[in-house]
Formats: structure tokens, C-alpha cells, sequence
């Protein structure tokens, strides 16, 4: 990864580079490009300000008090566009989530539209790149503009607020002091354009669907531990057998647990145990095919707002124009999060299917909750709550948000998408959804250590070395807390994205490409 992050360039900014970045706490700055068109937008408000137009949000009041008119003059009218809408409740974003949402808002500057000026542009920037990182509460937003947690960022901007700084909680104004920053002067349209806008939920959904990727990486790992565990008939994986109702992507799962199964003994004519297996075995990469196309249709929801404008009202340089919009309306994002949670939910099903048959004797053929001591001894069979509880869990999740909201700005706003929220429960599914993965590679890598004599495919081979790495063959009932917890820590590190990556090349992405080919596999 670059030392430093460039926005505004001529590379676009990917979701999964932003979450890199944010993860690192990288240095970012500007590209030279992107100033000079905040500067022109910025130039363009103080024109059409000084010939006395009507500007929202500059010289009117916002919302249902657009039909109040105001002094642009007043330097603190831009300051109370802040503080006022500084009221979110309840728990704090993470380091990383606010960052992501920075850096969000710092690629909608960079489109050049918001009509702030590069002073404050410059100041926000710095306060990124000082390791400042501001207490936003995730509650408050309607996801037509996430006003609320940009304000509490664009607070602490203006010395207000809370923040920490290197680990310390301070006051907003303390910790500009500590780092040797001053708050920046707000004028014209400054304050509006550090709030209006959808980087939260944009900003929260790139680290959603980071975290999403690495998820399926885990879980197409213990899908295939799983087939080998179960002898399962590969024939659902084929080439040929996929192409007959070739389902989005279908074909790259397919194809990855092939190759991850390659040169093993399941991959011979005739050695699966069974000439149909359980649904949850021979429906999994259709299942799984629907979660990876969900992760690019969110991800391209996310990229597409890093790249446009969602100002409102968004400034024209040519010819000089401020036009009113309806631009910060997330409705495609909050659907395609929406739809990735309720493909998550499938897979969570799928997921704890498999678990469950692995511990049955009666469809495994191994003893019943694959203790090897079958006196009395409870072996797996406490993990069955757990996992019962993750897929509960995801389920409940998976539940739209409703479409109506109750209209507020005096019946202005009266519809609203709920981005932020739908793009944090998107994230519990995630959360959740790496556990059961945790849950499920566990399991197949006791059921394989059951058969003795196994041989298996050069990458289900890695991955079992890997989880036994993290977590010793049940002999003797013990806590497994610690053990899911040591797996759930290597996914969320990329462990199992990386033996993606050896087994595939260092092109191979973490988690699969849901616009990429299928991978090239032997396939008698």
C-alpha cells in the first residue's frame, strides 16, 4: 500500500482502498486537480453571493426555513449549520468508521461541487492526518444526507465537541490545541457543505463490504473443509453441471472450491459417500454465488457515491451555476445493503445446515457430535447454540427496514432511506456471519481429523493446517470460546484471503471477484 492515500486523482477511489486506509489510519491528501476545482466551486458561490441570489443554504435558512432569508455576510450563520445538528445518541463509531467517513467526504469534496473553500477543506484534511478522531454518535441519521454524524466530525473541526488523540479523551478544542491546529473560519457555504452529504453511510459501507469479502473468503474455506468432511459429491461444482442454470455468481464459487479441492482424494471418480448429499452441500454455490453478486452490487453502490456529487445545492463552475438537487438520496445504496443482508442471511442458513449434518452420525457417519470419546461426552455439541443463535441472529438482521419514516422539517422531508442504519445492521450480519464461519471451519476440521487417512486437496490442506494453527483437535470437553475467537481474529487479518492469494496468484482479490472470471481449475 502507497505511503500516502491521493483522493480526487485520476485513479478512483475503490471501497476496498478506502477501507485499507482507514483500517491503517493512512496519510491522504489531495490531488492538485481536486483543489482547484473546490477552489473554482468555492469561487462561484462568492460571485452569485455578492450579486445578491438566492442561494439555499447561504442566504436562506435550510429545510422548512428555506423561506427565511439570510445574511451570507454573517460569519456565524455557517457555524450554526453545524452545531445545531450536532445531536446524535447512542454508540460511539469506531476509529476506523470514522475515518472511513472522512474519507469519504473528503472524495465529495474532491468532486468539486460543495461550493466550500479549500481553507476548510485543508483544515479537515489536516485534522484527519493528525490523528484526531472525533466521538460521532451513529444515531440521528435519516440517510437523506447523514447531517448528523458529519456534524459531530465538522464540531470537533470547529473546537467544539469530543475527540481522542493518540488513545486520550479530549475536548474538541483540546485536542486541536495538542496537535497544533487552529479551527478554521467558516464563510459562505462552508458549514452546509461539511454536513450535507451521504459519507457516513458511504464511508461505513465500504468497511461493510471489506468486511463482507473476507467473510466469504472464510466461508467458501469451510464450505470446501466441509465437503471433505462430509466425502460430499463434487458433481454441484462442475463446470458443465453449472452451466445448465448458470445463477450469478455461481461459476467463480464453483470454481474456487474446486481448486481449493484439486488433487485431493474427493476429486477422484467415485469417492463420495453419497449419491445426493443434504441440500446445504449441493446448494452452496449457487447460495453463495447470490451473497458474492450482492457484495458487488453494494460495492459499486459505495463506489458510485466516492465518485459523484451528492451536494445539495451543488455548484456549477461552468457556466456559474448553483442548482438545488435531490442527489443525496441513497435509495439504490440502501437497497443493494438491504438485498447483501438478506443474501447473507441465506448463506448463514446454509452455513449452520452443514454444521449440523457434520455432527450428525446418522448423515456423517462419524460419531454424534464428533467427539472422539462417544461416552457421555458432549464434543461439539454445546457449539450447536451458538451457531443456532449466530443464524438467529442474522436472520433478524436480514429484515428490511421499513420504507416509511415519519416526516420531519415540518413535512419537508418526508421520505427517507435509512442508509446508516441499514448499512450497521448490514454490518452485524457481517460481524456475525464470520463467526459462524469460525464456527463451521472448526467443525470440519474435526470431522476430517475423525477420518483418519484422508487426503486431501492442495488448498483445504492449507486451511486445515491453518485452523489447526489456531485451534487443537477436540479430544477432552474444553471452553471453544477462545478457539472461535482465534479464528474469528485470523479472518478478520485477511489469514484465509491470503491462502486465496498463495494458492491463486497475488492478482486474486480478498474474498472472490463478483465481476471476475471463473478461476481456471482442472475439471475431468
Amino acid at each position: 500500500m502507497p505511503a500516502i492515500l491521493e483522493i480526487g486523482g485520476p485513479v478512483p477511489l475503490t471501497a476496498r482502498r478506502l477501507a485499507e486506509a482507514a483500517h491503517a489510519g493512512q496519510a491522504v491528501r489531495l490531488y492538485p486537480d481536486a483543489l482547484e476545482r473546490i477552489r473554482a466551486s468555492h469561487g462561484v458561490v462568492a460571485r452569485l453571493a455578492s450579486s445578491g441570489a438566492r442561494i439555499y443554504g447561504v442566504t436562506t435558512g435550510l429545510g422548512a426555513v428555506v423561506d427565511t432569508k439570510l445574511d451570507a455576510t454573517d460569519t456565524d450563520v455557517q457555524r450554526r449549520v453545524v452545531m445545531a445538528r450536532a445531536v446524535g445518541v447512542g454508540a460511539f463509531a469506531t476509529d476506523e468508521q470514522v475515518r472511513a467517513i472522512m474519507l469519504a467526504r473528503l472524495a465529495g469534496f474532491a468532486v468539486g461541487t460543495a461550493g466550500i473553500s479549500v481553507a476548510v477543506v485543508e483544515a479537515y484534511l489536516a485534522l484527519l492526518n493528525a490523528g484526531i478522531v472525533p466521538q460521532v454518535p451513529l444515531t440521528g441519521s435519516l440517510g437523506e444526507a447523514d447531517l448528523v454524524p458529519l456534524a459531530h466530525i465538522a464540531s470537533v473541526l470547529l473546537g467544539g465537541g469530543r475527540a481522542t488523540l493518540d488513545g486520550e479523551l479530549l475536548s474538541g478544542a483540546d485536542a486541536l490545541a495538542r496537535a497544533g491546529l487552529v479551527p478554521p473560519k467558516l464563510g459562505l457555504k462552508d458549514g452546509l457543505a461539511l454536513v450535507s452529504s451521504n459519507a457516513a453511510s458511504c464511508g461505513l459501507g465500504a468497511l461493510v463490504v471489506a468486511d463482507a469479502e473476507r467473510a466469504m473468503a472464510a466461508l467458501v474455506a469451510a464450505a470446501s473443509l466441509s465437503f471433505e468432511a462430509q466425502r460430499a459429491n463434487l458433481l454441484p461444482l462442475r463446470a458443465d453441471v453449472v452451466a445448465l442454470h448458470p445463477v450469478p455468481g455461481q461459476a467463480g464459487i464453483a470454481s474456487e472450491m474446486l481448486g481449493l479441492l484439486q488433487r485431493g482424494a474427493l476429486d477422484r471418480p467415485d469417492a463420495a459417500r453419497l449419491l445426493h448429499d443434504p441440500l446445504s452441500f449441493r446448494c452452496t454455490p449457487s447460495v453463495l454465488g447470490c451473497a458474492l453478486d450482492a457484495i458487488g452490487s453494494a460495492t459499486r453502490a459505495v463506489e458510485l457515491e466516492l465518485a459523484m456529487s451528492d451536494d445539495n445545492p451543488a455548484v456549477l463552475a461552468d457556466p456559474d451555476r448553483i442548482v438545488g438537487t435531490a442527489s443525496f438520496d441513497t435509495t439504490h445504496l440502501t437497497m443493494a445493503f438491504e438485498t447483501l443482508g438478506l443474501a447473507l442471511s441465506r448463506v448463514a442458513a446454509l452455513s449452520g445446515a452443514r454444521i449440523m449434518q457434520l455432527m450428525s452420525s446418522g448423515n456423517s457417519g462419524l460419531s454424534r457430535f464428533l467427539t472422539p470419546r462417544p461416552d457421555g461426552r458432549s464434543g461439539l455439541a454445546p457449539l450447536q447454540k451458538t451457531v443456532a443463535a449466530l443464524v438467529a441472529g442474522i436472520g433478524h438482521d436480514a429484515m428490511p427496514m421499513a420504507a416509511w419514516v415519519m416526516p420531519v422539517a415540518d413535512g419537508i422531508e418526508d421520505y427517507a432511506t435509512m442508509a446508516v442504519p441499514v448499512v450497521e445492521k448490514t454490518g452485524a450480519i457481517v460481524e456475525r456471519l464470520q463467526l459462524l464461519a469460525a464456527a463451521e471451519l472448526m467443525t470440519a476440521a474435526q470431522a476430517i481429523d475423525l477420518r483418519p487417512g484422508l487426503v486431501l486437496g492442495d488448498g483445504t490442506s492449507l486451511h486445515r493446517t491453518l485452523v489447526r494453527s489456531l485451534t487443537a483437535f477436540l479430544d477432552e470437553d474444553r471452553s471453544l470460546a477462545g478457539d472461535l475467537d482465534a479464528l474469528h481474529d485470523a479472518i478478520r487479518a485477511d489469514a484465509f484471503c491470503d491462502v486465496r492469494k498463495r494458492l491463486f496468484g497475488p492478482a486474486s482479490t480478498a474474498g472472490l471477484d463478483p465481476d471476475a472470471d471463473a478461476l481456471e481449475t482442472e475439471d475431468p
